[in-house]
């Protein structure tokens, strides 16, 4: 893994549009927003009815046609400000809230207003290389309507429109709240599935310090903390939100509705605990890199050791007899005293050569008896 990629994840919740000062409930597009695409589901407990377009009059002329039906309305691509204005206008939505929904840095947070509610959450999936995608995905909820938006044109919500299409589903008999449900449940579920993607690869990675310790595992490891960071800091206020929805007394969340929300506030709890078991495994793992490292640097400075240990007698005989004091004047060959007869001896040479393997091979011995060349 590369700093580039720590930064993509780690900076993705704090850009911000518009500039400082700004009037509130103004309408910004997001850069490199996506040209909306809009799918409509009509649906009561005989039939369902879909239709998809990319403008308002999509929503209008269904609504229209199926004026006893429940709607939801799934918007993909936040690219027209003048869309969101015209559904703002035509279902007398407040404008702050549609500036919540073109600004896609929100923290997860559940709004109540008096004829409809206002939810936010981040939906968090990845790719097989745990490389996160990060986006917002709001629902305004009404009588008898949902509308959801989305950053992106991929069907993470693939489950709720298949038993939406299912013939007489328990859903077709639920309200719009248990939608607003159904999209966070799946949300969490996400969670979910980047855990266990994430939980993998701390595994791959241990075994990879206990194979081959090298710099690449600190890179991935801290890739994959960076990774926790964000779904930490989504998760927390997620459950905060589902807590909210749990005690609100707004007509549209109902009694029914509110059963399944403790089951999504449960696996909200599990998901905060799984991350932090993740987060001190991944720091265990680096504690365990750098012990494996310091490990194997004390390996190799032990080897040296024996071989500096070896060499410091044999260099020191070696210097001795590298002085060359003559035993005798050269001009009055005089002897003499204490200065090196041995240079002249014969076979000298291979006595000192003998000497010095002798030597070595005694420390040699002495180490291996004392189990120094244990595990090197």
């Amino acid at each position: 893994m590369t700093s580039k990629q720590y930064k993509r994840i780690s900076s993705r919740m704090h850009k911000r549009a518009g500039n400082v000062g700004d009037r509130p409930g103004m309408i910004r597009v997001p850069d490199g927003a996506l040209k909306p695409r809009i799918k409509m589901y009509s649906y009561n407990t005989d039939e369902l009815v879909t239709s998809e377009g990319d403008n308002i009059h999509t929503v209008l002329d269904q609504l229209n046609e199926c004026d006893k039906h429940t709607h939801w309305i799934k918007i993909n691509g936040m690219g027209d400000a003048k869309l969101i204005e015209e559904i703002g206008d035509r279902l007398d939505i407040n404008d702050l809230v549609l500036e919540d929904i073109m600004n896609n840095h929100q923290r997860p947070k559940f709004d109540e207003y008096d004829e409809y509610v206002f939810a936010t959450g981040r939906l968090i999936t990845c790719n097989e290389n745990c490389e996160l995608s990060n986006t917002q995905l709001s629902v305004i909820v009404k009588d008898n309507l949902i509308i959801s938006f989305e950053e992106t044109y991929e069907d993470n919500f693939d489950g709720l429109e298949s038993r939406l299409n299912a013939p007489k589903s328990p859903i077709h008999k639920l309200g719009p709240g248990f939608i607003c449900y159904a999209l966070f449940d799946t949300v969490i579920d996400w969670y979910f599935v980047v855990l266990n993607q994430i939980g993998e690869e701390l595994e791959a990675i241990e075994d990879r310090i206990y194979e081959k310790a090298d710099k690449s595992i600190m890179y991935d490891t801290q890739h994959l903390k960076r990774t926790l960071i964000v779904l930490r800091r989504a998760s927390w206020p997620e459950r905060d939100k589902i807590n909210d929805m749990i005690r609100t007394e707004s007509p549209l969340i109902t009694k029914e509705t509110k059963t399944y929300l403790r089951d999504a506030y449960d696996h909200c709890i599990q998901i905060i605990d799984l991350i932090e078991s993740y987060k001190e495994i991944s720091a265990s793992n680096i504690d365990l890199y750098l012990s494996m490292v310091s490990n194997r640097m004390n390996e190799i400075m032990k080897v040296l050791t024996i071989i500096s240990v070896i060499f410091i007698p044999l260099t020191f005989v070696a210097g001795v007899y590298g002085m060359n004091f003559a035993p005798s004047d050269p001009d009055t060959n005089k002897r003499l005293p204490l200065n090196m007869p041995e240079l002249y001896e014969p076979h000298g040479y291979l006595y000192c050569v003998g000497i010095m393997v002798f030597i070595g091979l005694i420390q040699v011995l002495f180490f291996w008896k004392k189990g120094w060349f244990n595990r090197l």
